[in-house]
């Protein structure tokens, strides 16, 4: 069953995602604040913030992330500093969550990653906590009315924190696994609570995607001058510094 007026979970069983519990698309903050409390995600600080733990994982987990080789993308990625995993590892582990996946409720939401137009990412990403959907809502950016009607996802990102892989049926290090397969569109996060793995995630689709585009990818905010000058100031940093 959907929430949104979608006959069925629409748009999930091409994924190979059947007969999960619910699925609720692109609920409203307000919506999955409440239910994120409602499901003991989070608790309500002082003054109204959504206030939740990550568990083990306060940050991001670099050595638990892995790119499929696979033809279309070995050339382009650098193997020196990224680590591979077998497509048949991945096809497993995507069985495996897909499996992990049923009977549970599920939050959908199409974003945009980046607000220019024509380079922009429209990315789904379905979650299993309610605080995670509300995170990258705010971190990405929501197709207007129009644009959400006709939306096709480019990539996918699948993030289910409960679901632990198995390094020896999935290739990778531990219990936590974030795995993009280029070619597939499509990214899976696993065994973490850290929300910044979906952020970071679009960003590694980015500066995949936009340098063969000719254009820059950059981790920064801009500020441009009020006069007919145009003059631009870039702000370079962490997240929360820019």
């Amino acid at each position: 069953m959907a929430r949104d007026g979608r006959p069925g979970a629409l748009g999930l069983e091409q994924l190979g995602l059947r007969n999960p519990k619910e699925v609720y698309w692109n609920l409203p903050a307000a919506e999955l604040y409440e239910r994120a409390v409602r499901n003991g995600e989070g608790k309500i600080a002082a003054d109204g913030p959504l206030v939740v733990i990550t568990g083990q994982h306060t940050g991001r987990s670099p050595k638990d992330k892995f790119f499929v080789r696979e033809p279309s993308s070995e050339s382009q990625i650098w193997w020196d500093n990224n680590q591979a995993m077998e497509p048949v590892k991945f096809d497993a582990l995507l069985e495996s969550m897909l499996g992990y996946a049923r009977d549970k409720e599920l939050y959908v939401q199409d974003l945009f990653g980046g607000a220019d137009s024509t380079h922009r990412l429209p990315v789904r990403v379905i979650t299993e906590f309610a605080w995670h959907s509300l995170f990258i809502q705010h971190l990405l950016i929501e197709p207007k009315t129009l644009e959400r009607r006709h939306f096709r996802p480019e990539f996918t990102i699948l993030c289910l924190p409960g679901f632990l892989a198995d390094p020896k049926i999935h290739g990778c290090r531990t219990s936590t696994v974030i795995a993009i397969h280029l070619a597939k569109k499509l990214v899976l996060i696993g065994g973490t609570s850290y929300a910044g793995e979906m952020k970071k995630s679009v960003f590694t689709l980015l500066n995949y995607i936009l340098p063969g585009k000719r254009v820059m990818s950059m981790h920064a905010s801009a500020n441009m001058s009020k006069d007919a000058s145009g003059d631009t100031a870039l702000f370079f940093g962490l997240s929360g510094t820019g």
